[in-house]
């Protein structure tokens, strides 16, 4: 099988990476952020960045043939990880099936500058 990378409209990394990879059915997305898909800018608000992060998610799993119910583990990091209240909220929007959500984990991390949150996917298509 062949390895392919995934571009989707508004999401851009500023190093020369694609937003996701796709090898089969498999797909194993970089570190996807709470930017503008207009300016690139981080939101100005947790919550805010919680929501372009998910916008992104979708387009992402998108371009990459999916939807958001062929995603099945997401990797969250944090500024400060007792605010996963902003991103539950989002969480729940995508996935508010209680019997069909992917697994999560969610990880304090040193984020720089005006990063509060990024993570990260993987999907099998069917």
């Amino acid at each position: 099988m062949k390895r392919s990378s995934i571009y989707a409209e508004g999401f851009n990394h500023k190093n020369p990476i694609p937003a996701a990879c796709r090898i089969g059915n498999t797909v194993y997305t970089g570190s996807i952020l709470g930017t503008d898909p207009g300016t690139g800018a981080y939101g100005d608000t947790l919550e805010k960045q919680c929501r372009l992060m998910f916008e992104h998610i979708d387009r992402i799993i998108r371009a990459s043939g999916g939807t958001p119910d062929d995603i099945i583990k997401v990797t969250v990091w944090m500024k400060d990880r007792r605010q996963r209240q902003a991103l539950n909220v989002e969480w729940l929007k995508m996935f508010p099936d209680p019997d069909s959500r992917p697994a999560r984990h969610t990880m304090d991390a040193p984020l720089e500058g005006e990063k509060l949150i990024e993570c990260s996917f993987i999907a099998i298509l069917d």
